[in-house]
């Protein structure tokens, strides 16, 4: 049985707020992919995209995602690219489901821009070209991982759960009550 539950989606969807309100409602511990890899590399994550670049920061992450994919009964909120790499879909996969959280691209650009220069990859002169194009690209790796999809555009946090939590009550080998 499948014990974990897997939100992966682009940055600004939701992941980490939906996480702590479906780890609330379950009773399951929230992992927060970036937090971990600030811990291995004892940096923050801007300061390792400026430090040590992209590929450093990639090559933590699934380091990280080996590490969390081993526990049962947890929320794992990942970090917008980790489907990027497959390895780290597969691992998620082996003992959990993958729910992937979408907004559009105006609403990711409103909810990233609350909190300036703590996104590396938006950091440039048009932020919402930039979304576009990193969701355009990234849109098919998404949907390979994906066991659940949600869109957040127009959906409070609790209702994001909710959803969850019914599409996961539909979806075999998964165990909610344990």
């Amino acid at each position: 049985m499948k014990s974990n539950i897997a939100l992966v989606g682009f940055m600004g969807t939701g992941k980490t707020a939906v996480g702590k309100a479906l780890a609330a409602r379950l009773r399951r511990r929230l992992i927060e992919v970036d937090s971990v890899i600030e811990k291995l590399a004892g940096k923050s994550i801007p300061d390792i995209f400026r430090q040590d670049g992209e590929i450093a920061f990639r090559e933590m992450e699934i380091q990280a995602i080996k590490q969390v994919a081993r526990g049962r009964k947890q929320v794992i909120a990942c970090g917008g690219g980790v489907v990027l790499n497959n390895i780290n879909i597969e691992r998620l996969r082996q003992s959990g489901v993958i729910v992937l959280l979408t907004a559009s691209p105006s609403i990711v650009l409103k909810r990233t821009m609350a909190l300036p220069g703590s996104r590396p990859l938006l950091d440039v002169s048009d932020p919402l070209a930039r979304i576009r194009e990193l969701m355009k690209f990234r849109l098919p790796f998404y949907r390979h991982a994906a066991d659940i999809t949600i869109d957040t555009s127009k959906l409070d946090v609790n209702t994001v759960a909710g959803l969850i939590i019914e599409k996961l009550g539909e979806y075999e080998g998964v165990n909610l009550k344990e």
